[in-house]
């Protein structure tokens, strides 16, 4: 099993997540560091390379993880956010990208 590391405030903003939704995400983000796949995600090569977004929608609105799971060492998640819009905000999309060179850097 693979490790996670969170960086820059993606586990904290996962941990404001309502609590259905921080377990669903947590459901799929161990299916990841199994080895598995998610059960609704997508590619967002726009943040870089291996980059994947775990989507998750229930009552509370639409709510997105993004993470890299190419790392030998670790599964990196880059940002957890809640969408408001049909599409991803570019802040959102351009945050996941800054933090996605960070791994490289990461111990």
């Amino acid at each position: 099993m693979k490790p996670l590391r969170f960086l820059g405030s993606s586990l904290d903003d996962l941990r404001e997540m309502p609590a259905p939704v921080r377990q669903a995400l947590g459901v799929e983000l161990m299916t990841v560091q199994y080895g598995g796949l998610p059960s609704d995600f997508k590619p967002i090569s726009s943040v870089g390379a291996g980059a994947y977004e775990i989507r998750h929608r229930d009552a509370n609105g639409a709510f997105r993880v993004i993470y890299v799971a190419k790392q030998a060492d670790a599964i990196y998640v880059l940002h957890a956010f809640q969408k408001k819009t049909r599409t991803t905000r570019k802040t959102d999309i351009d945050l996941a990208a800054k933090r996605y060179k960070l791994i490289g850097e990461a111990p």
